[in-house]
């Protein structure tokens, strides 16, 4: 991709851009390991999360804090993530 883009780095500064982008962070592009490792590298998982919290955020009637859905986007998270009872644990070691 990298040589691709240096073709056109004299002429468009959005190459110049992308290029140094992709450079200065080719170390997080490990694509081929995540994938063979089951880890999902695309946004859409995350996007759809996103947009399914904000729909549910502003149902009629719904009066939602920044305290109470950042909670609920945190117990989400936990519990998609495999790690709900951490929550939990977490949670009564702050209450103490």
């Amino acid at each position: 991709m990298v040589a691709a883009l240096r073709i056109h780095v004299e002429t468009t500064p959005e190459a110049r851009k992308c290029i140094h982008y992709v450079f200065g962070n080719r170390h997080r592009m490990r694509y081929p390991q995540f994938r063979a490792r089951g880890l999902c590298v695309s946004s859409g998982v995350v996007e759809a999360g996103c947009k399914q919290i904000g729909d549910r955020l502003k149902r009629a009637g719904m009066r939602w804090t920044v305290a109470g859905a950042n909670a609920i986007i945190a117990l989400r998270c936990c519990i998609l993530s495999g790690r709900f009872e951490d929550f939990w644990e977490r949670r009564a070691a702050n209450a103490a």
